[in-house]
């Protein structure tokens, strides 16, 4: 179904017969159900309707119909229909979800009128998704590496490149330029995607325990060993081995693990055999290994064996013109996560995101969204509350412009191409939401273009 529609469930003949004949007078196409078995079938997330379902059926009743249609999508509006009986129920339901509920016997123009707004609701909904896929990356490396700046898109490029390859990788970047969210990218576009995906901070293992973590034993290796464990390398057969901070690993270990790499099979502590083991490493370091190397604080060959690839994060400081979007982005996440508001953010403060040092890089930039979303930023201006599903998407529509417009220094051109809109359009937009280019402009150029 494409166009908004009206799912409605009752088990009685004569009120699906006198709720369709309502629905139909007042313009809704409606399909009439006398249970709630195929519901469900039809029901998806991009479903441009509404359900509207009488709360005690046979079989499967009003509420369980309710909850295998939020759990294929938490925002599809659910109209509960009440006897004198349920109202209390159906006042719980709408804790757990629902829309709203009408009880009986109601008039037509009371359904009608529910409905209306459900489906207005609804519509909204898709919008708001559309605009939010639209603002997101292009497809799903883009959307976990954000970035349109130069060494983003080469960054991209390079992990796409050796995404299906087998070679191991080194990742190395300043704390906080999103050296894991890399590996995970890397590993979710590879062929070993559907395998696990096992990361391991070398800094943060147990010195006593280390060898056990990653090798794992067999009952009776050492004191408490009291059963065969397998370790981290052998958990993540057949997928990615990501060995995060890789400059903390003791030397003694080093060792072992350019065997592990060099011959690809571990032996559990307390055993002689071999173990097969088909895994990809990906190893990160803040440091330079290279200087850690000749300071002999890391091993060489070591080094030579896990860098065949080296791919360098760079820093928010080299990617300014992202900052915007980022910052964006992370307060929809934040919002989402927090069940927040969307908030609007003025020129002036995407401006001065983008102009401050962030030495904490993206993990920086996520906690003063995360601030900001919560109400403790310095920079947040007063917001209003209780906004309207309207007023939401209004904000994140100004919001994806005004980040737009910061991103690209005022120019015109580019955001309008970027959004996907014509000039013409957006000019309305920047109107309506009273933005100025100027306000973008960092280098005092006044061209439209």
């Amino acid at each position: 179904m494409t166009k908004p529609c009206v799912l409605f469930i009752d088990d009685e003949e004569h009120m699906r017969i006198s709720s369709s004949q309502s629905l139909d007078l007042a313009g809704f196409k409606v399909k009439t159900f006398a249970s709630a078995e195929q519901v469900p079938d039809i029901v998806s997330r991009n479903f441009p309707g509404v359900v509207v379902t009488d709360i005690r059926m046979p079989d499967i009743s009003g509420m369980e119909l309710m909850s295998i249609l939020l759990d294929i999508d938490p925002e599809i509006p659910v109209v509960l229909i009440t006897g004198h009986g349920d109202v209390q129920l159906a006042v719980d339901a709408m804790r757990k979800g629902a829309y709203d509920f009408i009880e009986k016997p109601f008039s037509p123009s009371k359904l009608t009128e529910v409905v209306s707004r459900a489906l207005e609701k609804r519509e909204m909904t898709l919008e708001l998704r559309k605009l939010r896929s639209k603002v997101g990356g292009r497809d799903k490396l883009e959307a976990r590496l954000m970035g349109r700046a130069p060494v983003m898109v080469e960054i991209r490029r390079q992990i796409r490149t050796v995404a299906d390859s087998e070679v191991d990788v080194l990742i190395v970047g300043d704390t906080g330029t999103g050296k894991e969210v890399a590996a995970r990218a890397l590993h979710a576009i590879s062929s070993r995607r559907n395998n696990p995906f096992v990361a391991i901070n070398c800094g943060a293992l147990p010195a006593d325990l280390i060898e056990s973590e990653l090798f794992g034993h067999e009952a009776g290796a050492f004191p408490g060993a009291i059963r065969t464990r397998f370790g981290k390398f052998e958990h993540a057969r057949g997928g990615t081995v990501f060995l995060d901070e890789i400059e903390s690993m003791p030397m003694q270990l080093q060792v072992k693990l350019l065997r592990v790499i060099q011959e690809r099979t571990i032996t559990r502590l307390g055993s002689n055999e071999l173990i097969e083991l088909d895994v990809r490493f990906i190893a990160a370091s803040k440091s330079d290994l290279e200087k850690a190397a000749i300071a002999e604080q890391f091993r060489s060959d070591l080094l030579y064996r896990l860098n065949v690839v080296t791919l360098r994060m760079p820093s928010l400081d080299e990617r300014r013109e992202d900052i915007p979007r980022l910052f964006i982005q992370l307060i929809n996440e934040a919002a989402a996560r927090y069940r927040r508001e969307i908030i609007e953010i003025s020129p002036q403060i995407l401006s001065m995101l983008a102009s401050r040092d962030w030495p904490g890089n993206i993990r920086e930039l996520r906690n003063e969204a995360e601030r900001f979303v919560l109400g403790l930023s310095l920079q947040q201006e007063q917001v209003s509350e209780n906004k309207t599903l309207f007023s939401r998407i209004a904000d994140f529509e100004r919001n994806a412009i005004a980040s737009e417009l910061a991103t690209n220094g005022g120019s015109i051109k580019k955001t309008y191409e970027s959004l996907g809109l014509s000039r013409k359009s957006l000019y309305e937009k920047m109107q309506k939401y009273k933005l100025s280019r100027n306000d973008f402009n960092t280098n005092g150029n006044k061209s439209t273009h």
